[in-house]
This record gives C-alpha cells, sequence and structure tokens, in this order.
C-alpha cells in the first residue's frame, strides 16, 4: 500500500509541476501574443476586404514548410493550406488555400471569404461528411523577425461543398499550440501533443482530446496505463482494428542557462478505446519488429492503402552542447497494424526492355550484367550533388540519392523484379524535412519541405508522385525552380566583403554588419516573370511593417496598409 500510496503521489506531483511551468510559460508568452495579435488582427482586415469566392489558375505554389496537404475526399484533388516560409531575415506565414487536380495536373489558387488566419505547424483532417469538410486546429504565428510566436487554439471548418470557412466556437478544448497531431476516429476528431513556445520559455504536451462531430463539444482525455511523454512532431495513425498509434516524435528540455537539449523519441504506444465501459481509453506500449526507422524529427506521414501508415524524410539532428548539425533523409518506411511490423519502402525501378525478353534471355547476358554490378544482387546507393546557381547568386548544393533498384519492401506486390532486370538509377525527392505528404488513388504525393546548406535554409516547392501499389519510382510533376529561392543573410556575402560592400556603401572591408543595416534595407526580390498581384501578398508583411516604422506608432492602419503598397509598387516598378 506504501508504495502505491507514493507512486500516485509521485505521479500528483509531476502533473502540479507541468501545471506550473504552463502558467509561467502562459503569463511570460502574454505580451508577446498581445504584441503579435493586433499584426494578426491587421492581415485579417486585409482578409475581410474579400466578400467573394474567387478561383483562379495558377502557377504551383511558393516555396513553403509546415503546410497541411491533404486529399478531397469525393474530388480528384490535394487540399494545400498554410504554411511558412524563411529568406533568411524574415519569416513569411500563409493562409493561402490552393487545390491540385492530379488528372489535369493543374494548381487553382482559391480565396474564400473570412479564412482563417496566417498560421504554420497547424493540423487538418478531411472528413466526408456533408460532402467534405477540412478541419483545421491550432498551429502558430511568427513575427517578421522570428522571435516571437502566437500559438493559436482556434478550431476551423472548411466546407467543400459549398467552399466556406466557419469558426467553431467550443469551450474545453486544448490550449494554444503547434506540432500537435490530430486524426479522425469514427465521429470524433483525436488531437495529442504538440508544443507551446516564447522567446524564453516552452513547454511539450501529451495530452489528449476528442471533439464531437455531431455535438461540437471538445473533452479531455484521461487514458489509463502508461503513455507518452510529452513531445510534438509524432505519428498518429488509426488501425484497422479502430485503436491509433503514436510513434516517435521530439521535445526538447533546459539542461543549463540558455542551453537545451533535444530528444528525437523512437517509441511507439497503442492508445485503444475499451469497449463497454464508456469513455474509457487505455494506454499501452508496443515493440513492433521489422526495419524501424532511425530516430529522426521532421518526419511526414500519410495513410496508404489497407491502413498501413507511410513515414518519409526528415532529419537526424546530432546536438552538441552549444552546437546542432543535422542529416536529411528521403527514405520511406510502412508500418503495418495488423502484424506490428515495420517494412523499408524499397522502389523496383522502371521496367526495362530486358523484362520483355525474360523467357527467352540467355544465361550469358545475365551474367554479364551480374558481374557489371559487382557481382552483387544490391547495390549500393549512388550519391549525385548538384549545384544550382539562386537568383541572389549563392550556390545550393542539393544532394540526390541514386538508388539501385531492389526487391520491393512492400508485400503489395508479387512480381520478380531483380536488380539486374531493372531498368536505370532512380532519382528520388532530395533529402529533406518538413514536407508535406497526402494521398490520393493509392498514390503518394509529396510537396515542400526543406533542408539546410550550411547556414542557409533551402524552402521547396517540388512535387512528386509515387505508385504505391507498383513502388516502381518516383514521378517529378514540379521541379525543384533555384530562382524561386531568396536568401538575405548578410553571412552569405562575408567573403566578397571587399568588392561588395564598395558597391554598395563605400564600407571598408572590417566595416560592421550593423552600420551596413543602417545604411539601406534589402528589399525583397521581384522573381523573374511575377506580377505584381502574386509580388504583394508574398511580401506584404515586410511592406507593412517598413511603413510602420515610417508612419510611427500611433499611425491608423489604412494609412499605414496604402503607404506599404505604394511602397512595394514602387519598387516593383523599379525592378522591372
Amino acid at each position: 500500500m506504501g508504495k502505491k500510496g507514493k507512486k500516485e503521489k509521485k505521479g500528483r506531483g509531476a502533473e502540479k509541476t507541468a501545471a506550473k511551468m504552463e502558467k509561467k510559460v502562459s503569463k511570460r508568452s502574454r505580451k508577446e501574443e498581445e504584441d503579435l495579435e493586433a499584426l494578426i488582427a491587421h492581415f485579417q482586415t486585409l482578409d475581410a476586404q474579400k466578400t467573394q469566392i474567387v478561383e483562379t489558375p495558377c502557377s504551383p505554389p511558393s516555396p513553403r514548410l509546415n503546410a497541411s496537404f491533404s486529399a478531397h475526399p469525393e474530388k480528384d484533388e490535394l487540399i494545400l493550406f498554410g504554411g511558412e516560409y524563411f529568406n533568411g531575415q524574415k519569416t513569411f506565414l500563409y493562409n493561402e488555400l490552393y487545390t491540385y487536380n492530379i488528372r489535369k495536373d493543374t494548381w487553382t489558387k482559391v480565396e474564400i471569404p473570412n479564412p482563417p488566419p496566417r498560421r504554420c505547424a497547424h493540423q487538418a483532417v478531411v472528413v466526408p461528411q456533408c460532402g467534405g469538410q477540412l478541419w483545421i486546429f491550432g498551429g502558430e504565428f511568427a513575427s517578421p523577425n522570428g522571435e516571437q510566436f502566437y500559438h493559436y487554439k482556434d478550431l476551423w471548418v472548411l466546407h467543400l461543398a459549398t467552399k466556406t470557412w466557419e469558426q467553431v466556437r467550443s469551450p474545453g478544448g486544448p490550449s494554444g499550440r503547434s506540432g500537435h497531431r490530430m486524426v479522425a476516429w469514427k465521429r470524433q476528431l483525436i488531437l495529442f501533443g504538440g508544443f507551446h513556445e516564447s522567446t524564453r520559455d516552452y513547454i511539450y504536451y501529451n495530452d489528449v482530446f476528442a471533439f464531437n462531430l455531431d455535438t461540437f463539444t471538445w473533452s479531455k482525455l484521461s487514458p489509463s496505463g502508461t503513455g507518452p511523454t510529452p513531445r510534438s512532431g509524432c505519428q498518429l495513425s488509426i488501425t484497422p482494428q479502430g485503436s491509433i498509434v503514436i510513434y516517435g516524435g521530439y521535445s526538447k528540455q533546459r539542461i543549463k542557462k540558455d542551453v537545451d537539449k533535444g530528444t528525437q523519441h523512437s517509441d511507439m504506444f497503442l492508445l485503444k478505446f475499451e469497449e463497454g465501459r464508456e469513455g474509457r481509453w487505455v494506454w499501452t506500449r508496443i515493440n513492433p519488429s521489422g526495419a524501424k526507422p532511425t530516430p529522426r524529427s521532421g518526419f511526414s506521414v500519410a495513410m496508404a492503402p489497407n491502413y498501413q501508415t507511410l513515414l518519409f524524410g526528415g532529419v537526424c539532428d546530432e546536438e552538441e552542447e552549444e552546437s546542432l548539425e543535422g542529416d536529411f533523409l528521403n527514405d520511406l518506411h510502412f508500418y503495418d497494424a495488423t502484424k506490428n511490423r515495420w517494412f523499408a519502402g524499397q522502389l523496383k525501378g522502371p521496367k526495362s526492355e530486358k523484362r520483355k525478353r525474360r523467357r527467352g534471355a540467355k544465361a550469358e547476358p545475365e551474367g554479364a550484367n551480374k558481374q557489371e554490378c559487382g557481382g552483387t544482387s544490391a547495390q549500393a546507393p549512388l550519391e549525385v550533388v548538384k549545384e544550382v546557381v539562386a537568383e541572389d547568386g549563392t550556390v545550393v548544393t542539393i544532394k540526390q540519392m541514386l538508388t539501385a533498384p531492389g526487391p520491393a519492401g512492400q508485400p503489395q506486390s508479387d512480381e520478380d523484379d531483380s536488380p539486374e532486370e531493372a531498368g536505370s538509377p532512380m532519382v528520388e525527392p532530395c533529402p529533406r524535412s518538413n514536407a508535406m505528404l497526402a494521398v490520393k488513388h493509392s498514390r503518394l504525393y509529396l510537396y515542400g519541405g526543406m533542408f539546410e546548406a550550411g547556414d542557409r535554409q533551402v524552402t521547396l516547392s517540388d512535387l512528386y508522385c509515387l505508385d504505391l501499389h507498383k513502388m516502381d519510382e518516383w514521378t517529378v510533376l514540379v521541379e525543384a525552380d533555384p530562382e524561386t529561392q531568396e536568401w538575405l543573410e548578410e553571412t552569405d556575402s562575408e567573403e566578397d566583403s571587399g568588392a561588395d560592400a564598395g558597391a554598395e556603401g563605400g564600407e571598408d572591408d572590417d566595416s560592421e554588419d550593423s552600420s551596413e543595416e543602417d545604411e539601406e534595407p534589402q528589399h525583397p526580390l521581384v522573381m523573374p516573370g511575377e506580377r505584381f498581384a502574386d509580388y504583394l501578398p508574398r511580401t506584404e508583411q515586410y511592406w507593412v511593417r517598413l511603413a510602420q516604422d515610417d508612419a510611427g506608432p500611433d499611425a491608423k492602419e489604412k494609412r499605414v496598409l496604402k503607404a506599404a503598397q505604394a511602397m512595394a509598387k514602387a519598387f516593383f516598378d523599379d525592378s522591372a
């Protein structure tokens, strides 16, 4: 009895500590959020000017990460919402809505009145009722300098049949957060984890909430058993038996002043609803077999056919006390909940001419080909380094793995596809984290994400497709365009400071960065062929802040907005 009481007391102590930490974070972040609420309100004022639904055929969306990418339940469309982009100096948040027609290979920008505010790292879930609904909860908004954060706790639904946004106000829901995960379970939305961050503090969550799609009410679940530790960015998926699987994720903790240590979780749990006991949920830790993914964060998840969960990419961080380096990944893994087993998603490669002659082929050519391949049936992947030059002159190195085709890791196909019978090596999406995944008609679609090249963050806007039944090769639908990459960090030009400084401001080599910044700000560049109607939304935050600084804190909002648009138009015209 004594041990049990001590254990319960310890558990209550942990709950109190977590509650105190949340209160501390909330108090310190309140001032930040009040500052950002004014900026969010400004953008909502701009959105309120849209009174009609406007659908415009367009080119693929600009580079971004941490958006949501969802399959339409009735149409051959994918839905992209929100996301973020960082150009080295400023952070841009979006609330744009795009649809991609998978049959026609076309993009459409859909402007709907009264959308949710700009955000990233939110969660979106599609349900089929009423012609299809897209439910969105939470996410974050960041100041342009990326140093202040506002975490949403709002719930929205996009009615796909009528193309209308609706904010659903219901008390008792989760606190403001981003990096959480949400899935549709029967007639409910189940939400787990996430984090909240301010300038000085942060907190990670492991709480579970349910939103009833019939009564529009929130309830906090209290599962029995030992569940996952607090984390964000985990895998959350439904099993064929109706349970919920949680895998991996990321969290960090402060080990001393101004030094944090991150943890890439690789544990796995099952959240099961107990039949016959109303509202009773149970946590169970599970240990799957098979080819498990290596520990990582920033991976992307989608539901593959037959209730298999697909995991792609991410980054494996190697942390030291004062530094952080990441090894970006582009591998595929499948989790089969029925077998409680992981499978490596190896590609077989395109069918070649040799396969047509399989029955009539002689042994000699086949043996010669084996010898040419090194005498082994499994070829090592080839790393190809490709250098592209962005518009600002920065050379970005993109590494691509040319995988020698091997037997598929998926049990979906029975074809005998040995490497010697396959075609040339395949080009896969470059390694990345925080990409967007969606599955439609048993095809996996991958969009965007990011990787790091030295101190530079490269945000992607490419689109790939993979047939999950054939598992043969990726199809490139939109290639990465280096001209969409804008990087304004001062360190990019430090090596050439002798020539560049003289051209820009007549400064010596040893002049300080701050003096260059005081000379003249570097405005967002106009992309080749870009229209002002596209340039203004992309750079609007920058010009509004600039106009606000010039006009002063007491200036009226309309005046600031007009000034910002005028400044943007003048710079755009001068750049044309």
